[in-house]
């Protein structure tokens, strides 16, 4: 999952990132103002937006409305000091997915951002599952067939990511703008070399395959192979 933080205070956005990075496997870009963070919210496939209001340049709830009239769906939830409850209505009617005030501890901004993230692919709990492959985005762990499967950082984001889009085609190219951040360098074979671990790893040892190669389009995470 990619998430982009839009946040002038560079300890605070240093310290939301670090915790996104590290608790969640996540990819992370930062953004220091608001004509930066509406340039690249417009122009990447994140799958979270965290927003600060006051923010130089472009202010968060004119970034907000900009983005929802750009047609950008992605989910936002807005850090704000403001504890009025007017402002909050004004935001969630601006377009806004959820609020946090600040000061806030770090592990309910992880609880949220993953929250939001499972409510726009459809998942209503933190448990995602497809026949017998369980992933608990809260534990951090998969099993198949309630066995314990041992999987490395990137590997478990490749299945996350495909398990949040279960049944639908992902490209490649889809993989990576939802998995590496503005700083990684991408390698051209990288996904395929994610993918035949997943492969080794959750469909070796099972009856029913469940990752697909659709041949020139990408990937499909499902029961049945392409008929």
């Amino acid at each position: 999952m990619r998430v982009l933080i839009i946040e002038d205070e560079q300890r605070l956005a240093g310290n939301m990132a670090e915790a996104l990075r590290d608790g969640c496997k996540f990819a992370v870009d930062i953004a220091s103002d608001g004509e930066e963070g509406l340039f690249m919210a417009a122009g990447n496939g994140y799958d979270v937006v965290l927003l600060d209001l006051m923010l130089p340049k472009l202010p968060g709830a004119s970034l907000l409305q900009q983005l929802r009239r750009k047609g950008v769906k992605t989910p936002v939830l807005v850090l704000t000091a403001r504890q009025e409850s007017e402002s909050v209505i004004r935001l969630l009617n601006a377009g806004a997915d959820d609020y946090l005030s600040k000061p806030f501890d770090l592990g309910e901004l992880i609880a949220r951002t993953k929250a939001l993230i499972r409510r726009s692919q459809g998942h209503a709990t933190p448990r995602l599952s497809l026949a017998d492959l369980e992933l608990d985005t809260v534990a951090g762990t998969v099993r198949r067939a309630g066995r314990e499967v041992s999987l490395t950082p990137m590997e478990y984001r490749v299945l996350e990511y495909l398990m949040h889009r279960a049944g639908a085609l992902v490209s490649k190219t889809e993989l990576l703008e939802h998995l590496y951040d503005y700083n990684w360098e991408k390698f051209s074979n990288v996904i395929e070399v994610y993918i035949a671990g997943l492969r080794r790893k959750v469909d070796a040892d099972a009856a029913i395959k469940l990752i697909h190669t659709v041949r020139g389009r990408g990937y499909v995470l499902r029961e049945a192979a392409e008929p």
